[in-house]
């Protein structure tokens, strides 16, 4: 007779391997690739971030440094909370470190007017050529179609859209935008991500600019046509829409909180692709970046910003608020 072994129960012998933690990766680690890797790393996920230089990655590390500074003031982490968020966030120059990655997250801030698209296929380009078979390649772009980039990839059903709100560790939704090729194991392994952070995902199918963005564009476009048609103040339009129908910014201060230099290069890309008017870069939106009064990342735009104050402009806004 067989004599049985202890180790013939053993749970290393009868059970699956267990899986390889889940880490993401982000390449362009600018305002919103940093809000990001901060979500992730506050719910225990290794982030390794790539970008141009060393500069740029010690700048970036510094940036998150600051935005956790301000979270403690807030009273919404601790300095071991910090300690423990900084330990799993690492940039690097090389994609190369994208390999273990389950996820990686397209997130460059681009300064091109409109058509960053190229771009944007080469670096999915040069992610796929580092991860595994199975890592899902996805965009945080919110005017770009993902049809548009998933081509650029030999499987381009690993793509697909994944557009996050500023600041991203505060909104409680993540858009989740698929291609048309994008397979069902993506979607479930982007969901699951979604799930780990905390997010509730919204699903959209395949269409530029999301729910989000086409919202957001015409309510603002409305707003300075109002304003140019003198029907009330920046403030008083937006204390109307705030607590006329909750919304925690009125369309002036959420297009200074985005970046109106932001905001136009949506616009201009929305209105690419659709060709409706509603879309249209408003002037007195032009006219601000024109000036670079981009809102409250420089201290001016809609409003002024001064140690973190927002006060009303007194002028006209025949001369952007300003005072002559």
């Amino acid at each position: 007779m067989k004599k049985e072994k202890l180790e013939d129960y053993s749970l290393s012998k009868n059970s699956k391997k267990k899986q390889q933690p889940f880490k993401l990766g982000i390449v362009g680690c600018g305002s919103m690739g940093q809000e990001i890797a901060i979500t992730a790393s506050q719910h225990g996920i290794d982030v390794v971030f790539i970008d141009i230089t060393d500069e740029r990655i010690e700048g970036i590390m510094r940036s998150i440094n600051e935005q956790l500074d301000a979270m403690i003031r807030h009273w919404g982490m601790t300095e071991g909370d910090k300690k423990a968020v900084l330990s799993r966030i690492k940039g690097y120059l090389g994609y190369e470190v994208l390999r273990e990655c389950r996820l990686v997250i397209e997130a460059v801030n681009t300064k091109k007017p409109v058509n960053s698209l190229e771009l944007r296929r080469n670096i999915f380009k040069k992610i796929e050529a580092a991860v595994c078979n199975n890592t899902v390649i996805a965009s945080n772009a919110s005017t770009k179609v993902i049809d548009d980039l998933s081509v650029s990839l030999e499987k381009p059903e690993r793509a697909i859209g994944l557009h996050f709100l500023s600041p991203a560790y505060d909104v409680k939704i993540v858009e989740v935008n698929k291609s048309w090729k994008t397979s069902e194991e993506a979607y479930e392994q982007t969901l699951k991500f979604a799930k780990m952070i905390d997010k509730q995902p919204i699903n959209v199918n395949g269409t530029p600019g999301n729910i989000s963005t086409r919202l957001i564009i015409p309510l603002i476009n409305e707003a300075c046509q109002m304003l140019m048609e003198g029907v009330s103040t920046i403030e008083e339009i937006d204390v109307c829409m705030k607590l006329g129908y909750g919304l925690q910014h009125g369309p002036f201060a959420m297009a200074d909180k985005i970046g109106i230099d932001k905001l136009m290069r949506w616009m201009e890309g929305l209105y690419l692709e659709y060709g409706d008017v509603k879309y249209k870069a408003s002037p007195i939106i032009k006219r601000l970046v024109r000036a670079g009064l981009f809102g409250q990342r420089v201290g001016e735009g809609f409003y002024c910003y001064e140690n973190g104050q927002r006060t009303e402009k007194e002028g006209s806004i025949y001369n952007l608020g300003r005072m002559k």
